[in-house]
C-alpha cells in the first residue's frame, strides 16, 4: 500500500499488496501504496495551521474510515513548520482523492508542482483503476526537514516514515479488504523534495520510498 513509488513499474504490479506509501519514485516493489494521515481525521477535518497564511489553502476532508495520523509533525523553526504543514496537507489530499475516486483532484494539484503532479496522479490511479479505496489506520511519523541551500531558499527535503500494519485496501464493489502480504515489513521510509511556489506554498516535486524500518 506504499504511496507514490510510481517511478518504478513494479510498484504497480502486485495488486494484492497494500503498500500505503507516499507518492513519487522509489525502489519499493509493492503496489497500492498509502501515504499519511491526520490524527482523528474526519469529514469535518480542515487544513493544517499553514492555512492561516495569506494564501487560502483547500479544505481537505477524509472520512473516519481512514485514520491518517501525523505524529510529532512540529518544529520550533517557523520555516520547517511551514514545510511540514504543506507536506501534510499534500499527503491528505492524495488519500482524499483515492477515497473520492478522483485522480484529477484540484486539491492535490494545489500542493504539487507541475513535475510532481503526474507522479501523484499515477499513484492515485493505481487504486482507482482497480476500483479500490483505502481504510484503516496509517500513522506518518518521525519527520525530518532539511532546508536545502539552493540559492533562492525555495527548496526543502522531508523524510518521514509510515506504518502500514493497520492499513488496508477495500474493493468498492465486492467489499473485499486486503492488507500487506504476510512477512512484509510494515514500515516505509519516504523522502520528499519540495519547492516553494511564488505564492508561498511548499509543493511536492518528487517522492521516493523504500520499504523497511525507519532509520533510528
Amino acid at each position: 500500500m506504499a504511496r507514490r513509488t510510481v517511478t518504478t513499474a513494479a510498484a504497480l504490479a502486485a495488486s494484492a499488496a497494500l503498500l500505503l506509501t507516499a507518492c513519487g519514485g522509489g525502489d519499493d516493489s509493492s503496489s497500492d501504496d498509502i501515504k499519511g494521515a491526520d490524527k482523528g481525521s474526519s469529514p469535518s477535518a480542515s487544513a493544517s495551521s499553514s492555512a492561516s497564511s495569506k494564501v487560502e489553502r483547500p479544505r481537505i476532508t477524509i472520512p473516519s474510515s481512514f485514520k491518517l495520523t501525523f505524529e510529532s509533525w512540529t518544529s520550533s523553526d517557523a520555516k520547517e513548520q511551514a514545510v511540514l504543514d504543506d507536506a501534510k496537507e499534500e499527503l491528505r489530499a492524495g488519500y482524499a482523492a483515492i477515497i473520492a475516486n478522483a485522480p484529477d483532484s484540484e486539491d492535490l494539484a494545489f500542493y504539487d508542482t507541475e513535475t510532481g503532479l503526474p507522479q501523484s496522479k499515477k499513484w492515485i490511479k493505481s487504486y482507482t483503476d482497480k476500483n479500490v479505496t483505502v481504510i484503516g489506520e496509517l500513522p506518518a511519523f518521525d519527520p525530518k526537514v532539511t532546508l536545502v541551500d539552493s540559492g533562492d531558499g525555495r527548496t526543502a527535503s522531508l523524510r518521514y516514515c509510515t506504518d502500514e500494519s493497520k492499513a488496508y485496501t477495500k474493493n468498492r464493489k465486492t467489499g473485499k479488504e486486503v492488507g500487506n502480504p504476510a512477512g512484509t515489513d510494515p514500515e516505509v521510509v519516504y523522502v520528499v523534495t519540495l519547492r516553494k511556489s511564488a505564492q508561498g506554498v511548499w509543493q511536492n516535486a518528487s517522492v521516493t520510498s523504500k520499504r523497511g524500518g525507519c532509520p533510528k
